[in-house]
């Protein structure tokens, strides 16, 4: 890579008084048992529904037809499992897996209760185990437990998550001076 590309992405010609709060968790600061309360909450909409249902061809009408899903036990449209899970997902990323190497895998996705546009979704995050990997000396796993909440309280999703996760000083924000 060239001198001026690694500047982009280094804080080369930042000023002196320049902070950058730091992102995510090295292996050595997950601790068993601990639980991150992830925020902001995202309200869900009718167009962020359409639209994620359109993007993955989920053709399903109640996701995207309110006179069909009237008509359904719920009385009016689902927001997509998919975008639920996508969006819990993306609130743990700044503290599991921004210096993830890689998620290495998801099991026991169970959704609860049902998710309506306008709803507000939350989650937390307990660290369940974490072990040096055997085969890279500077990276463990971790496997985290995340749970999502609606704006009333109720549990709508769990899932486990297991992350590759580097060592302090392994992470790419340490070699490249992100």
């Amino acid at each position: 890579m060239s001198d001026k590309g690694s500047q982009g992405a280094s804080s080369a010609g930042m000023s002196k008084n320049s902070i950058r709060l730091p992102d995510g968790r090295y292996f050595e600061d997950f601790q068993i048992g601990d639980v991150y309360r992830h925020r902001p909450g995202r309200t869900i909409t009718e167009a962020d529904n359409i639209q994620f249902s359109l993007m993955t061809m989920n053709s399903h009408p109640m996701h995207c037809d309110s006179a069909y899903a009237s008509k359904s036990e719920w009385g009016k449209p689902l927001i997509n499992s998919g975008l639920t899970v996508a969006i819990v997902l993306g609130m743990t990323v700044r503290d599991v897996s921004q210096k993830a190497i890689a998620n290495l895998g998801w099991r026991d996705i169970s959704l609860m209760a049902p998710v309506f546009p306008g709803d507000t979704i939350y989650a937390e995050t307990e660290v369940l185990e974490k072990r040096e990997s055997k085969s890279r000396p500077t990276q463990g796993i971790v496997i985290t437990k995340t749970t999502g909440y609606k704006q009333d309280g109720t549990r709508f999703m769990t899932f486990e998550r297991t992350s590759l996760i580097p060592k302090k000083g392994y992470a790419v924000d340490d070699i490249i001076g992100y």
